[in-house]
């Protein structure tokens, strides 16, 4: 009926070239088999016996999900979170309200058989038993997509968010089963005119990493924009001001711009403080931009299942609801970021793309790039134009310079502290530039800088910007992704390609220089308890 215990409970679809070892123990999760599927079972009303297969389908960056199939060709799956993942009660209980929620607004969401948000049960493992949603996911066919074919799929993508932005809000936060909620200190909600949905505490990733966890601090619910605005940042300020200690970068190959010294985390303090003295006076005048609303965390074709049974493809399945939050409109609208292309300036202009007129004559690898930029370029201006005609609150949102710089510095006042606090703190001194567009010139900004504090930031930036380059042509020529993870059958020989660019840097440079390269080389193992 299924594969030895150390294959379902271990991670197996790839390995990591920087703390592989760390990697793969947060992923490992021992659980009882029989008893998971035994829940199962009784969940889709039926009987363990009724079991034929029960593998592993798919590991995400928080869980692992497994394909359970009947002897008469049902199939359902149960999904369970690694050790990683946090708030576990919190996220699973909230992931389900929300997929219960939205599929009864009438979105292609699957239905949630049953549920544990405790391990305190048969299985010894929090689970998630929900409808198999047939199809394709789109990640797999997405590269070799026509132009009607994308612009179709796109087209049904921001029909769904439209629908799904429509829907108000009495407060921000996450969405709940009351009952749920009650079970962690008796705790209680906003409830919605559903009274079987409320609003409770706003489970973002940020506002629980690490020893965040610990923080007695305000999760929400939020009642209005201002606390949305400052919540995160106060979480973070009560982090440091417990947990903080002087650290280097956590991204070793930004750590010469800083000549490797250590960070201090009475700077970050400092630029929180800053923030939330303008905090108050970046909430938009538009009203309807105030309005809470809810969007998925993480929309990308690999959260994108589309029909394969008809000429036209159909979305018939968005996955992966863990961590959504409700947020006002100008902090939730932007186009999603494996969506977006706003570093092109053909993007950024909404020009119509097209090849070039060259492709004949280029070769092979110039001719893969242009068809990829091509393919980029062609989603953000499908996306773009089709949230203008069908989502106007969310293009009004996007079209206003205000609400989509506000929302970047409010991502950089809430993320984990990691030894830097330059791209806070860059963008603060834009904020002071910006001042009379951001507020109207109603009010005097209430921070300030030195000209010689800006003169010094600026040259940061750009010895920043040098180095964040530098490390994005090495990953292309080694070919690792996010956290250094490679696919297993190509770990060996990126492992190689990996070193080989390392003997060739220490080669390159002064002999005097290379201790201090070699100590905080970027592909190598390190210990990261302390920015957790």
């Amino acid at each position: 009926m299924q594969g030895p215990p150390n294959d379902l409970f271990n991670y197996s679809s790839g390995r990591w070239l920087v703390n592989n070892g760390l990697r793969l123990a947060e992923r490992r999760r021992e659980f009882d088999v029989d008893e998971l599927c035994r829940l199962a079972a009784q969940s889709a009303g039926r009987a363990p016996q009724d079991i034929h297969t029960f593998v592993k389908l798919a590991e995400g960056g928080f869980n692992r999900t497994f394909l359970i199939t009947m002897h008469d060709g049902f199939e359902m799956v149960a999904r369970i979170p690694y050790p990683v993942m946090v708030p576990k009660f919190y996220a699973i209980a909230s992931e389900v309200a929300t997929m219960r929620f939205l599929r009864s607004s009438g979105l292609p969401v699957p239905e949630v058989y049953d549920y544990s948000p405790s391990s305190d049960n048969a299985a010894k493992t929090e689970y998630i038993f929900m409808e198999f949603v047939r199809g394709i996911k789109l990640t797999d066919i997405w590269m070799d997509l026509g132009e009607k074919e994308i612009a179709s799929v796109v087209h049904q993508l921001v029909q769904f968010e439209s629908q799904m932005m429509s829907i108000p809000f009495p407060a921000g936060g996450s969405l709940y089963h009351p009952n749920d909620l009650e079970k962690v200190g008796g705790k209680t909600g906003i409830p919605l005119s559903d009274k079987q949905f409320c609003v409770g505490p706003d489970v973002r990733l940020h506002m629980w990493y690490g020893r965040r966890s610990q923080l007695d601090v305000d999760r929400g619910p939020y009642k209005n924009a201002e606390a949305v605005l400052e919540a995160a940042a106060r979480k973070e300020l009560a982090y440091l001001e417990k947990f903080g200690r002087p650290l280097q970068p956590f991204q070793r190959e930004r750590r010469e711009s800083y000549e490797y010294k250590e960070q201090s985390p009475l700077d970050h303090i400092e630029n929180l403080k800053r923030y939330l003295l303008i905090a108050p006076y970046l909430i938009p005048k538009n009203s309807a931009f105030q309005k809470f609303r809810i969007r998925h965390p993480d929309l990308q074709p690999s959260n994108v299942i589309v029909s394969s049974d008809s000429d036209q493809l159909k979305i018939v399945g968005l996955l992966d609801w863990q961590h959504a939050s409700i947020l006002p409109m100008f902090l939730v609208a932007n186009i999603p970021g494996r969506l977006q292309n706003y570093d092109d300036p053909v993007s950024q202009a909404l020009i119509p793309p097209s090849l070039p007129a060259n492709m004949d004559e280029l070769d092979q690898p110039e001719q893969a790039n242009a068809i990829g930029l091509y393919h980029h370029r062609l989603v953000h201006f499908h996306y773009a134009m089709n949230t203008e005609k069908f989502n106007k609150l969310t293009h009004d949102t996007l079209s206003d310079p205000a609400s989509m710089f506000i929302h970047r510095l409010f991502d950089q006042a809430g993320a984990p502290w990691e030894g830097e606090t330059h791209a806070l703190k860059a963008t603060l001194i834009e904020a002071t530039e910006r001042w009379p567009r951001l507020t109207r010139g109603d009010v005097p900004c209430p921070i300030a800088f030195e000209p010689e504090d800006i003169r010094k930031t600026r040259e940061l930036s750009e010895r920043l910007q040098l180095a964040d380059e530098n490390f994005e042509g090495c990953r292309g020529m080694i070919g690792f992704e996010t956290e250094t993870w490679v696919p297993n059958e190509d770990y060996r020989m990126v492992a190689a390609l990996a070193e080989l660019l390392k003997l060739k840097v220490l080669i390159g440079i002064p002999k005097e220089l290379r201790p201090k390269v070699e100590a905080n080389w970027f592909l190598d193992d390190m210990d990261e308890k302390d920015y957790m």
